[in-house]
Formats: C-alpha cells, sequence, structure tokens
C-alpha cells in the first residue's frame, strides 16, 4: 500500500505577467481631439506560501507539477484599468523548507500558521498612454507593456516540527514508546524497520501541559552515506527541540552504540549535537533491579572515563541524563516524562535568553544612534553617547536617558 507520508515534492510555479497598457486616443462625436485615455494593465497573480496547521504532509501536493497564477489584464479605452491577476497560495504544513530546484539554493522557510510567504511576485501592470501626457507631449502614441512573470521549479522539504524527536537503531523500542505515552498508534513489530514513516504523538505531562514527541525512523551505521532508509528521514530530526536516543538495555556496550548515533547525526548535520540530549535505557522489564544497579554504575563510570581519553569514534560526547525505562511494563515512564519536561524548559530558557540579550543590544544600538543624532543637531549639548563597541557592556537599557524630540 502507497504510504501517505509525503515530505518531498517538486513543483514548477509560475506568477502572472502584467497586462499592457492601452495606447488609446479619444475620437467620438463632438470631441474629435479627446487627448489619450488608454488605460493602465492589471497586476499579474503572485504565487504565495502560506502556513496551514491543518496539514502534517505534503500529501495534498503530491501530483501538482505546475501551479500557475493568472495574468493580468490589460488596459483598455477610457482609462479602464485592466483586472488583476487572482494570486494562487500554496498551504504548506508548518516545518516545510523551499529549496530552488536547479540551483540547490535555500529559498524560504514556513514556521507557523499563518504565515505567508511571496514566492515569485506577479508582474506589475504597464500604464497606457493617459499617464504620458504632457504640455508638451499632449498626444503620446506609446503606452508601456506589463512585467515578465517569475518562473521557477522549487522543491518542498517538509521537517517535522516536535518537542522530543526518538532516535534509536532499529527495534530499539521507538515505536512502542510514542504509543505508551501518548494516543499515537505508529506499527509496532519485532523485526527492523518497521516504521517507515515519522509518527507524532502529544505525551501529556501534569496540570493539563503537554509536549509533541515524533517517532523518526530507525537509523543504522552508515546511515549519513545512504546505507539503510540513508538520508530520508535524517532532516526530520533537525527541527526537534530535544532528542532522546534509546539504546536497549540487552546491548552489549550502551555507550558504544550512543556515540554510533551522535556520529550519524554530525555526519548528516553538526549542528545537531548543539541540542539537548537524554539517554534511555529501553527493554528494562529483560533486567532485574540488581542488574540495572550495576548498568547505571557502569555508564556513569564509562563516562568518567571518555571525558579523560579519546572516543573510538569521534564525538562530541557529553554526560546526559539517564533513564531506564520499560514501555511494555509501564516502569520508568513517568520518571522519563519529568526528565523530559526538565530538559524542554532548559532549552527554552536558553533561547529566550539569547533573545532578550539580543533585543536589548539592538534597543541600546538604536538609543545611541538616537542620542548621536540629537547632538549633532545641536539639540542638547550635554548629551553623552556610546560608540557601538561600548554597547557590549551595557547591562541594562536603564541606564540611557530617553529624550523626546521637541
Amino acid at each position: 500500500m502507497e504510504s501517505n507520508f509525503v515530505d518531498y515534492v517538486k513543483i514548477l510555479c509560475r506568477s502572472g505577467k502584467g497586462g499592457r497598457g492601452s495606447m488609446h486616443l479619444r475620437h467620438v462625436k463632438y470631441n474629435p481631439n479627446g487627448g489619450p485615455d488608454g488605460g493602465d494593465g492589471g497586476k499579474g497573480g503572485s504565487i504565495i506560501l502560506r502556513g496551514n496547521h491543518n496539514y502534517w504532509t505534503l500529501l495534498h501536493l503530491k501530483y501538482e507539477r505546475h501551479i500557475f497564477a493568472e495574468h493580468g489584464g490589460n488596459g483598455g479605452r477610457d482609462k479602464c484599468h485592466g483586472t488583476d491577476g487572482k494570486d494562487v497560495y500554496i498551504d504548506v504544513p508548518c516545518g516545510t523548507v523551499v529549496y530552488d530546484a536547479e540551483t540547490g539554493r535555500y529559498v524560504c522557510d514556513v514556521t507557523y500558521d499563518g504565515q505567508e510567504i511571496v514566492l515569485l511576485k506577479g508582474g506589475r501592470g504597464g500604464l497606457g498612454n493617459f499617464q504620458f501626457r504632457s504640455a508638451t507631449n499632449q498626444a503620446p502614441r506609446y503606452a508601456q507593456p506589463g512585467e515578465p512573470m517569475q518562473e521557477m521549479t522549487i522543491i518542498l522539504e517538509l521537517k517535522l516540527l516536535a518537542d522530543v524527536g526518538l532516535v534509536g537503531f532499529p527495534n530499539a523500542g521507538k515505536s512502542t514508546l510514542l504509543s505508551s505515552l501518548s494516543n499515537a498508534r505508529p506499527k509496532i513489530a519485532n523485526y527492523p524497520f518497521t516504521t517507515m514513516e515519522p509518527s507524532l504523538g502529544i505525551v501529556p505531562w501534569r496540570d493539563g501541559k503537554s509536549f509533541v514527541m515524533a517517532d523518526i525512523p530507525g537509523i543504522i551505521e552508515g546511515a549519513a552515506e545512504g546505507k539503510g532508509l540513508g538520508l530520508r528521514f535524517l532532516r526530520h530530526i533537525e527541527r526537534n527541540s530535544l532528542l532522546l536516543f534509546l539504546v536497549p538495555g540487552d546491548t552489549d556496550n550502551i555507550i558504544r552504540e550512543y556515540e554510533i548515533l551522535l556520529d550519524e547525526l554530525r555526519r548528516f548535520n553538526p549542528d545537531m549535537l548543539t541540542k539537548h540530549r537524554v539517554l534511555a535505557v529501553t527493554k528494562c522489564d529483560l533486567l532485574d533491579d540488581e542488574l540495572i544497579s550495576m548498568l547505571r554504575e557502569e555508564l556513569q563510570a564509562a563516562w568518567a572515563k571518555h571525558t579523560e581519553q579519546t572516543a573510538p569514534v569521534p564525538s562530541d560526547l557529553q554526560p546526559v541524563p539517564i533513564v531506564f525505562i520499560s514501555a511494555v511494563a509501564n516502569k520508568g515512564l513517568d520518571e522519563l516524562k519529568d526528565v523530559l519536561w526538565e530538559e524542554l524548559n532548559a532549552e527554552s530558557n536558553k533561547l529566550a535568553s539569547v533573545m532578550a540579550e539580543d533585543t536589548l543590544v539592538h534597543r541600546d544600538k538604536d538609543m545611541t544612534r538616537f542620542a548621536a543624532e540629537m547632538a549633532d543637531e545641536g539639540e542638547d549639548e550635554d548629551i553623552e553617547y556610546l560608540d557601538d563597541d561600548d554597547v557590549e557592556d551595557v547591562e541594562d537599557i536603564d541606564d540611557f536617558e530617553y529624550i523626546e524630540e521637541p
């Protein structure tokens, strides 16, 4: 059966060309020399991308090979304006990235519901000869043609937006965990590569709070070079705020498998290693409490030893929270959700701090520029202002004195 999950489409898009202006001279009864009255041409339609949270795949665009906007109408006599071409809106799910198919150049990114991005602008309509009349040219016999259309073959790639992304080898228990924590029902079986498409689930926490978890199809060693499912689903991990690595508890070397997964992410995109990470040891229903305690001590010892020497697999391996769980036996799931929520809040606070700092510096620079302009105009000779290099030392925007223009 053909999958309904479509995350890649290629479409030829073309905006509308502008209508040409009219070159017309009014000549009617009792007014043989009425002068120019040619109207302007209409504007061509534009191609506009629009984020729509009601879509979560690109299935509705799978068979759209061409999307053309309307052309603008031509101007007419009696200064009649040509009709404007209708804009064409392409609704896409949030998280869609657009590339130029011919050059591979990044074009834009649709990240939130209702966001509108003009992908191809329609051509402007040409001016009619009525616009060129003057005292020295009372009967212009020319008009402008409309601007040409724009054309581009685009590639739409969907990257799922989720708070937590599950990363692990095939049969690591990703689908089982997602089905245990949410109402999602991904396919579960005891053979590798059971999951052939990503799945999203809403995980409830406490006090009505929740977060989104994404089940990404299994990664194997060499996926960055095209082995297994290759690069097709690796891009979905890029948009996750936090990465939850799943390694079965019956694995011979848990740290080794974790390093291999990290190395595959680095080969695909090194920036992915800057995300917060949590390691979950799955299938702990097969282990007794004593063995779990021993594994925990061995992992902590191996982590401490790893930080002192070079790992066999090059990676930025840093200590991360470790949780022992069993999705089948419902063991350790509450602890896992608490750890995930804490890490998500830490990531959100980090982003908020960076945004606040950027905003503060931006406002400081604006105030510095305003004070400089006021001093140059001689409005207040006692004004002191900072250079751009000194703005970094400012800790609070209240250090500046706001001055209203007289």
